[in-house]
């Protein structure tokens, strides 16, 4: 989108708004899993960033324009060090694209200015459109796996299995981010045919609509491997939730065992037009 501008929020009014977004943007039903305009005021007063999107308002009698988009980090503590980890960013369906990417590295110059070089967040492993992001656009590593994280959600988004997540390392000094960030392209371009050739660690079919795991093979001990994952988890979740669960438990299982042997996450390729997407795990 144009004429997009990016800026911080200070106001009570901005922060009210926020909270309208996020009603919007992950349709919650339930108080209890909204962040409240108390918790961005004393959040903002010891650190915390809070930025927002604006557009040009179409219609004439209303404010000029119209907060379309939001990202909130509050300070953190990891390994004794301050960081930022950053709880939301979202951006309303109709005005996506880019503007994501804008809010993040937005959210990347002020963690910079604050002497800050690590911002984390949580991801849903199953969203193939967030990997996608978080690795090829921006350059995370993940290498830990947080079993329904936040509990039973009011979400139509969320709804359905365990709120499972991978948290998501954005290292937003070192030189891999730069070049991520830099990248003209936000395709993925593998790099070597060993990476290419390493095993999958599941074998998916299609079965009727939605793929399914066929064989799941924990014993590899290859440098590298593959996880795949389907794309259209969220409609899978309405339409075929016992093929979502079963897909939520499988993940889980590989990512806790390839994880815990050693492995991180360190890149995701889309096949969007095939169905699926898949994790490259690796061994330092």
């Amino acid at each position: 989108m144009t004429d997009i501008q990016i800026r911080d929020l200070t106001t009570i009014d901005e922060f009210r708004q926020v909270v309208e977004l996020e009603k919007t943007i992950w349709g919650y039903t339930d108080a209890h899993d909204l962040c409240t305009v108390p918790v961005f005021i004393y959040t903002m007063h010891r650190g915390a960033t809070l930025v927002g999107a604006f557009a040009p308002d179409p219609s004439p009698s209303r404010r000029a324009s119209r907060m379309i988009g939001f990202a909130y980090a509050p300070v953190g503590m990891k390994n004794g060090r301050p960081m930022l980890w950053s709880h939301m960013t979202g951006v309303l369906p109709e005005c996506r694209g880019g503007v994501g990417l804008r809010l993040k590295l937005a959210q990347r110059e002020r963690a910079l200015a604050r002497g800050h070089d690590l911002i984390e967040w949580t991801f849903d492993p199953m969203q193939a459109m967030n990997a996608h992001f978080n690795f090829a656009k921006l350059g995370g590593v993940v290498e830990e796996y947080a079993p329904n994280f936040y509990g039973e959600s009011t979400s139509a988004l969320h709804r359905g299995t365990p709120t499972d997540r991978v948290v998501l390392s954005w290292k937003i000094a070192e030189p891999h981010v730069v070049r991520r960030i830099e990248q003209s392209s936000s395709a993925i371009r593998v790099k070597s045919h060993e990476v290419a050739a390493a095993p999958i660690v599941n074998a998916t079919v299609m079965d009727g609509e939605w793929r399914k795991t066929k064989t799941i093979n924990l014993a590899i001990e290859d440098r590298r491997v593959w996880i795949e994952i389907p794309t259209g988890f969220t409609e899978m979740l309405q339409r075929a939730p016992d093929r979502a669960l079963a897909w939520r438990m499988d993940v889980r299982q590989m990512f806790e065992e390839y994880l815990a042997k050693g492995y991180r996450a360190v890149d995701f390729v889309l096949q969007r037009e095939a169905g699926f997407g898949r994790y490259l795990l690796a061994k330092d």
